[in-house]
């Protein structure tokens, strides 16, 4: 309080700040999953091409499900592949398939109505996930009527690089998100995935606040023998730019999000369930139960029952129906990992920090994998000579079950940045400081303002030291902060306008690999 403003005899307060500014930690668990939803649409307004936080997978249904018809209609599908039995003249090699009535049938679905954001959401929930943003660049596409090739790449159509780079480039006036995942980005061509991909680790570079966790196509069904031909193409897609900000998991998950109730005859043949007669009720062998029912929803007459009911009553009738429902829940299940990932990062910053690494942990809904790689297998995953390029395994152990089993970069190569813990980190370290030291923008450019500067990011890095984020006997081993004219700054930069914070962190690494030695000697007689 100035002097000169007191004009009235009386008695004044004036409060003086005790304490200085703290930096406060940003959030660090924060994906933002890029695709095609059911719909968009809130209270009557499109959220198509609108990045919106969400908090929990009921406000994801709020924003982006079909809402329920009244009881007692069946609930609405908010997805709903279709599937093909498509006979074989010998036993299929590659994919799933069955035989039936002495007839080899492969399962294949339609391309144009597969698609992964929506049950990725739901695993991202199932592992532990939190607040979240949603990109939806649009709505379903008409299914083609016809299924994909036998033992190729699913590509649908209606998934278009333009439309997820157009999400992608959304997110670049949001600052929360500290993960990218676009579940739906192995559905496109190999070429327009590799594009898409770098963009991804390009906008990561040059905003510094996220990382992009990639799948990997092939991983759905992967050959065991010809698998490492997806690996490198995958590496050769990736580019050189922002390496330390990207990270891949392999292969695919077999989960159970999907339950069975999920999936009925409506997903076989696009709805056309004539075409299911002659597989259930072949004419040398007819099931006339299993032909009643089918003739009833073919015709159902005044009184028709629900999906749902016509379903229970084939499951009931027809033991092959059965059979064929399974796999295709199981080919519906294979999910890419990138969602599950986000949730198990999610659960190991809340419980540690984003120095954990986020391995040697199983995945809540995973049930199997596509392909169980070995210790030798995964040596050429995880480091790779010639590009660095690190994969990340998902792997089987008996006793134990599926455990995430890396927790690398695709900057394999680089000292610094190899590891997902420390560039995670680094961001946080960096946006935590960053958002605090605006506070100091315009403030006296004095040695006043430097120590404050300094005391503030120093409490701050002490409180990460004593909480296991930075590594050192003692605070002054484990960070340095130094602000200054003569240190950090010269007579120049501050008649320029700028003040240099200098800091200088011991991060924590993860033991990846731990060497037990072993060694015999002589019994020592008493």
């Amino acid at each position: 309080m100035s002097q000169s403003n007191i004009k009235t005899p009386g008695v004044y307060i004036n409060e003086l700040n005790a304490f200085p500014n703290s930096v406060v930690p940003v959030a660090t668990a924060v994906p933002a999953l890029i695709g095609y939803t059911p719909q968009a649409m809130y209270e009557g307004k499109s959220y198509t091409n609108v990045p919106v936080k969400i908090t929990s997978f009921a406000e994801f249904k709020a924003f982006y499900c079909l809402p329920d018809p009244p009881a007692p209609s069946s609930p609405a599908k908010q997805y709903s592949s279709q599937y093909y039995l498509v006979p074989q003249k010998s036993q299929p090699q590659t994919g799933d398939y069955m035989l039936i009535n002495g007839i080899f049938y492969s399962i294949e679905p339609d391309p144009n109505t597969v698609y992964y954001l929506y049950n990725s959401v739901r695993l991202f929930y199932e592992n532990g996930g939190g607040d979240a943003y949603i990109v939806s660049v649009g709505g379903y596409g008409a299914p083609s009527g016809t299924s994909k090739p036998v033992g190729g790449q699913i590509i649908n159509p209606n998934v278009q690089l333009s439309d997820l780079l157009g999400g992608l480039q959304l997110l670049q006036n949001e600052q929360e998100p500290t993960m990218y995942i676009c579940p739906d980005a192995t559905l496109l061509s190999i070429d327009d995935n590799g594009k898409l991909m770098q963009a991804m680790m390009s906008q990561n570079a040059d905003m510094q606040t996220a990382i992009s966790v990639f799948d990997i196509i092939g991983g759905r069904n992967p050959d065991p023998v010809l698998y490492t031909n997806d690996i490198q193409t995958f590496r050769n897609n990736t580019g050189q730019i922002g390496l330390s900000y990207g990270t891949a998991y392999y292969p695919f998950l077999g989960t159970t999000v999907v339950q069975p109730n999920e999936i009925d005859y409506t997903n076989l043949f696009g709805g056309d369930v004539k075409q299911l007669i002659p597989i259930l009720c072949p004419p040398n062998n007819p099931d006339q139960s299993t032909l009643t029912v089918l003739n009833h929803i073919i015709s159902p007459g005044n009184n028709p029952l629900s999906v749902s009911q016509y379903n229970n009553a084939l499951l009931i009738s027809s033991k092959l129906y059965n059979v064929i429902m399974k796999h295709v829940l199981a080919d519906v299940n294979i999910l890419p990992p990138s969602g599950a990932m986000a949730g198990v990062i999610t659960v190991t910053d809340n419980n540690v920090g984003p120095w954990e690494a986020p391995a040697n942990t199983s995945i809540v809904g995973a049930a199997s994998l596509p392909i169980r790689l070995s210790d030798t297998q995964q040596a050429n995953l995880n480091v790779d000579a010639i590009s660095g390029k690190s994969i990340n395994a998902i792997r089987f152990f008996k006793g134990i079950g599926i455990l995430v089993w890396g927790a690398r970069t695709l900057d394999g190569n680089s000292q610094d940045w190899r590891y997902i813990s420390v560039r995670r980190t680094m961001i946080f370290l960096e946006q935590s400081c960053k958002l605090a030291a605006q506070a100091y923008v315009f403030q006296p450019n004095d040695k006043n303002t430097w120590e404050a500067v300094k005391a503030m990011i120093s409490s701050f890095l002490t409180s990460i030291w004593k909480q296991g984020g930075l590594q050192g006997a003692s605070a002054s081993d484990a960070f340095s902060v130094e602000c200054g004219l003569g240190t950090t700054m010269t007579g120049d930069d501050i008649l320029n306008g700028f003040m240099n914070v200098m800091i200088k962190v011991a991060v924590v690494r993860p033991a990846e690999y731990i060497v037990l030695t072993f060694q015999q000697q002589m019994a020592i007689s008493s």
